[in-house]
């Protein structure tokens, strides 16, 4: 896995202001955040199910802004205009399967600094 996020650990310190105990919960918090977000937007792509991915989307876009998930936000946003547009075709098929990948990515890392 690529590291894309050569931030977040000093963005969680910055918001821990030393806390270790906290630091590690807003670490998992973070984690658990995004395999939510992969599962359920998975999930309403499966189901075909616009309010499900919107409802995902609405909840974790603030936790991805401030942890600086730049990636997922634009590619979260790609969807959003390709469901809009055109509906749960192929193309959005293809969106989700990039969407996966750079969520496996930002879980892998996260995961890191839980070690």
């Amino acid at each position: 896995m690529i590291k894309l996020y050569p931030e977040l650990n000093q963005k969680i310190l910055e918001i821990a202001d030393g806390d270790e105990e906290f630091k590690v919960e807003l670490t998992k918090a973070i984690h658990l955040g995004l395999v939510e977000l992969k599962t359920v937007y998975s999930e309403g792509h499966a189901e075909q199910d616009e309010v499900k991915i919107q409802q995902i989307r609405h909840k974790l876009k603030p936790t991805l802004a401030m942890f600086e998930f730049e990636d997922l936000i634009v590619e979260m946003q790609n969807g959003k205009e390709i469901v809009e547009s055109e509906g749960f075709t192929d193309h959005f098929s293809s969106h989700v399967v990039q969407l996966n990948s750079l969520l496996d990515n930002a879980i892998y890392n996260v995961s890191l600094l839980l070690k």
